[in-house]
C-alpha cells in the first residue's frame, strides 16, 4: 500500500537554525484532511526578524488556530495516527522537518509515517504566479500540494 502523500509547511522566528521557533505547522493531504496549528507559548514576537513580524505575524489568528505545544502536540499526534501510512513532503525539509520533530515531542513519530521526509523539487517562489507566496503556513502547504500533484514532481 502506497503511502498517503502530506505536504508540510511551517513558519517560524527567524532564518537561523540554532535560534528559530516555530510559529505555525500545517499539514495537507491533498482532496483530504488538514491539519494547521499556531503556537501560542513557543515564541515572542521579540524573537522574530523584521520579515516574519511584518508578513508572517498579521496572517495569524490566534483566537481560532492558537494552541498550547501540548494541546498542539496531542492534535498532530492524534492527526497523524488517523491518516495511516504517510509520507510527509517538504519543499524545505531541513527547515521544517526539525520543526515537526520538535513539535510532536519525546513520544515520536507515530510508526506509520515515514521516518525521513521527502522532497518536493518544486521552488514555490518562481512557481507561484500570484507574486510571492502567502507565508502562511496553510495557504503555503496548501499551494505545495496543488502545484505537486498538478506537475507530478514530488
Amino acid at each position: 500500500m502506497t503511502p498517503l502523500r502530506t505536504y508540510l509547511d511551517t513558519e517560524f522566528t527567524a532564518l537561523n537554525r540554532y535560534t528559530y521557533k516555530l510559529i505555525s505547522l500545517a499539514l495537507v493531504v491533498p482532496d483530504g484532511p488538514e491539519f494547521y496549528v499556531e503556537l501560542m507559548d513557543a515564541w515572542e514576537e521579540g524573537d522574530c526578524s523584521d520579515f516574519v513580524r511584518e508578513i508572517v505575524l498579521p496572517q495569524l489568528n490566534l483566537a481560532t488556530y492558537g494552541r498550547t505545544t501540548e494541546q498542539a502536540r496531542i492534535d498532530l499526534l492524534d492527526f497523524l495516527q488517523k491518516l495511516g501510512r504517510v509520507e510527509i513532503i517538504s519543499d524545505a525539509p531541513d527547515w521544517d522537518w526539525p520543526l515537526l520533530l520538535w513539535l510532536i515531542g519525546p513520544a515520536g513519530l507515530p510508526i506509520s509515517v515515514q521516518p525521513q521526509p521527502g522532497l518536493l523539487r518544486i521552488d514555490i517562489e518562481t512557481e507561484y504566479v500570484g507574486g510571492d507566496p502567502p507565508h502562511h503556513a496553510l495557504e503555503d502547504a496548501r499551494l505545495l500540494a496543488a502545484l505537486a500533484e498538478k506537475s507530478h514532481l514530488a
